[in-house]
């Protein structure tokens, strides 16, 4: 009995101990539950409502997994069940697919980053949506990280690239679509990249051949083009998945240790290497629907571990030899639609279990399935009709100046008819403006090119959807018929309306009377220009609406500019004590100024020349949900003769 009172003494000590191991920070506990309020209270996280239960001890589950370690998370896992994909995804919330519209990917990740700790983070399929933002990077300790099968689009965030930590990353099935990223080669540790079906475009990253850490490579469904670098040099690389691309290259040299290979649906050409013959390990190999040519390496079927090969659909010629040795492993076999002349190997036939197809090509067998023979041969030119081919050639060539010089003069006439006899509208679609030096000081040459839109302007085009045009029915639909009660305000550039268009999405509609000066044409150019400064920091113009009146295509009565509903007031509101809501602290304040300087410069430099006139006043600075500020109201002069009239006094909205 004195023994078993000393064991448990011992021992209740230790229980505190071993419970306390896993207690979950507080500050953690919050963080988890703003995630569940980001991410709209997913149904997988209904059981992180219990304020008081310990939120490491939930049982696991195939949607939910979550790791404690030290009272911190180290593991988070969460499978949502949000569709994969859509049709078209053009960067803005789509009902029961994506969270709502008043989810911010920022603010999210600003959230998530709190969990320091955090080692492998893996969230599928839970209908997030927007850029991905550099400030992931803020998760340094991350091992891990799978965010597939969601909407995320625009580049992959180069500070990812700090990350060194990172052994897997996965942003499959999303919608990123620049180019691929050149900086790998700066994680040192990283074993597992797939990047599967986006829309990433541009040449293949030769930085990747120097990841030697890699054992799986996944860039399938993408637009990835170019050549393909040598890949031996990634010694510990298993799985390589290229297909569905537009590579159009030799096929590279592979690593000896390669054991699954897909480049099926490329542009690939030449010959299979003879180094293919040396790859001990290769289980899986798909070339098909690519552009090989030569004869297919007997030494490519004999391979120890071979069970897979498909090289179907390509141009692959010659004969397979009778006695081939096939290798023992192999179970599947595809050469169909390619120009194989000749018989089949007889260890094609000699296992029952082994799958052949062999249809399409010239083959002396299961003739109803096979081409001409002819069909698969080259027939070669005969040297004695060479000097009559030749001239014939010549006079083709000739013949072909002619009738090009003949008709580039037809053109230059044509040319001259148009811009001389017609007279002015053509030639001077906005001479008019250039005479009147319209407010903005630009001029036709500006208005009819896009090269003047700088590289800078990329940046806040990126991820915005494009500017459509609308007509004024679903303007009227938008507003119940321009109604007093849609109006937020009625300033020196006109009325605005709020609207609710048919897909759900609210909107702010500027009703802005058009110059007379302007031509339907000429607006319509300066419409153009005007849609493309797109920047985080602007509220986004979404569409616009010229309306003629039923007039010619020279009379403009008024446009209807559509921009994002921007919610949570202006910026002036948040500055005096006697704002009914939060008035902002300086360091907030700070940052909404640094957010407007950043739009400015963007108006000031995006475009040459640049926008000057933009109406800085704290009314037109609006601020969203999550406080980030967004200048409205911008580049109006080139549009309007109100520019005049900054002074002017008038009522601004108070909130879009």
């Amino acid at each position: 009995m004195g023994y078993c009172s000393l064991f448990l003494l011992l021992c209740f000590p230790w229980s505190f101990l071993i419970t306390g191991t896993h207690q979950l920070q507080s500050s953690q506990t919050q963080v988890l539950l703003q995630l569940r309020k980001h991410l709209e209270y997913p149904a997988q996280l209904e059981f992180w409502n219990n304020h008081g239960m310990d939120l490491c001890y939930l049982s696991p589950s195939t949607q939910l997994n979550m790791t404690c370690q030290d009272n911190v998370v180290t593991e988070l896992r969460m499978t949502g069940d949000k569709p994969v994909k859509v049709n078209s995804f053009v960067g803005f919330a789509i009902t029961n697919k994506t969270l709502s519209g008043n989810f911010s990917m920022d603010s999210f990740v600003i959230t998530l980053a709190r969990l320091t700790s955090l080692r492998v983070l893996s969230l599928v399929s839970l209908g997030i949506w927007g850029p991905l933002p550099d400030k992931i990077h803020r998760l340094s300790s991350l091992e891990y990280l799978d965010l597939s099968s969601n909407y995320l689009f625009g580049s992959v965030p180069p500070k990812i690239s700090t990350m060194v930590k990172l052994q897997t990353l996965k942003l499959d099935d999303n919608f990123f679509n620049d180019t691929v990223p050149a900086w790998f080669d700066s994680l040192s540790n990283l074993t597992i990249l797939s990047l599967r079906n986006n829309q990433l475009k541009g040449p293949f990253p030769s930085s990747i051949q120097r990841v030697t850490t890699l054992t799986d490579l996944i860039l399938s469904g993408n637009d990835i083009s170019g050549k393909l670098p040598n890949l031996d040099m990634l010694s510990k690389l298993n799985m390589l998945d290229l297909s569905e691309n537009s590579l159009d290259s030799d096929l590279p040299s592979m690593p000896k240790g390669l054991v699954m290979a897909f480049l099926s649906n490329n542009s690939l050409s030449g010959e299979i290497p003879r180094q293919y013959s040396q790859l001990s390990q290769l289980q899986h190999f798909d070339m098909s629907f690519n552009e090989l040519s030569g004869k297919i390496t007997a030494s490519l079927l004999s391979l120890p571990s071979i069970s897979y090969l498909n090289l179907a659909s390509n141009m692959l010629s010659g004969s397979l030899p009778d006695r081939l040795t096939c290798g023992s492993k192999l179970q599947f076999v595809d050469v169909s639609n390619n120009r194989l002349t000749g018989g089949l190997p007889y260890c094609f036939t000699e296992s029952g279990y082994r799958v052949v197809k062999f249809g399409g090509n010239c083959l002396s067998v299961d003739l109803h399935h096979q081409h001409a023979k002819s069909s698969c041969i080259d027939v070669p030119v005969k040297r004695k009709h060479s000097g009559g081919k030749n001239m014939g050639v010549l006079v083709g060539v000739l013949a072909g100046i002619f009738f090009f010089i003949v008709l580039l003069a037809f053109g230059l006439v044509m040319v001259r008819k148009r811009y001389f006899s017609r007279g002015i509208p053509e030639q001077h679609l906005l001479h008019k403006a250039e005479q009147d030096k319209s407010v903005a000081g630009f001029s036709s040459e500006i208005f009819s090119s896009a090269r003047f839109v700088s590289e800078a302007a990329k940046l806040g085009i990126q991820g915005l959807p494009a500017c459509r045009s609308f007509t004024l029915e679903e303007l009227k639909e938008a507003t119940n018929n321009f109604n007093n009660s849609s109006i937020l305000g009625d300033g020196s550039y006109g009325k605005l309306y709020k609207g609710i268009l048919e897909n759900g999405t609210q909107v702010a509609i500027r009703c802005v009377p058009s110059s007379k000066k302007y031509s339907m044409r000429n607006l319509k150019l300066r419409m153009d220009l005007l849609a493309k400064l797109r920047h985080p920091h602007l509220v986004c113009l979404l569409g616009h609406c010229i309306d003629g009146g039923g007039q010619d295509d020279y009379r403009v009565n008024k446009v209807f500019l559509v921009y994002e509903y921007v919610s949570n007031g202006n910026f002036r509101a948040y500055l005096s004590e006697d704002s009914p809501g939060k008035v902002l602290n300086w360091s907030e304040r700070l940052a909404v100024l640094i957010s407007v300087a950043k739009a400015i410069h963007f108006l000031h430099t995006g475009v040459i020349p640049g926008f000057f006139n933009n109406r800085l006043k704290a009314n037109n600075i609006l601020l969203n949900e999550h406080g980030i500020a967004k200048l409205s109201d911008y580049g109006l002069s080139i549009i309007s003769e109100a520019a005049g009239n900054c002074g002017e006094n008038g009522e601004e909205p108070k909130s879009w």
